[in-house]
């Protein structure tokens, strides 16, 4: 399947720029890790693991609303996740 495939690189690369951004700010401001900016690159960690597990999942009756759904989540997630960035 296609989509998976683009919906899987789509979670990887999404969570990967917000990963970046966290380190790009630590460069930028303090040049070391705090434990604020570990957190959010736990988090994007563990929602990248979430978001994999789900697109996974073998046992979905209606595919389209399920991979649909996968798609908001990743959304709802990368936002606050860039809103925490922005408040450091």
């Amino acid at each position: 399947m296609a989509n998976v495939k683009n919906l899987k690189k789509d979670i990887n690369y999404v969570l990967g720029d917000i990963i970046e951004a966290v380190y790009l700010y630590e460069i930028t401001s303090t040049g070391k890790p705090t434990a604020e900016t570990n957190q959010l690159i736990d988090e994007a960690i563990a929602a990248f693991d979430v978001l994999i597990t789900k697109v996974n999942a073998k046992n979905v009756e209606n595919k389209k609303a399920h991979f649909k759904q996968i798609n908001v989540e990743l959304e709802q997630t990368a936002n606050q996740l860039i809103a925490k960035i922005n408040e450091l």
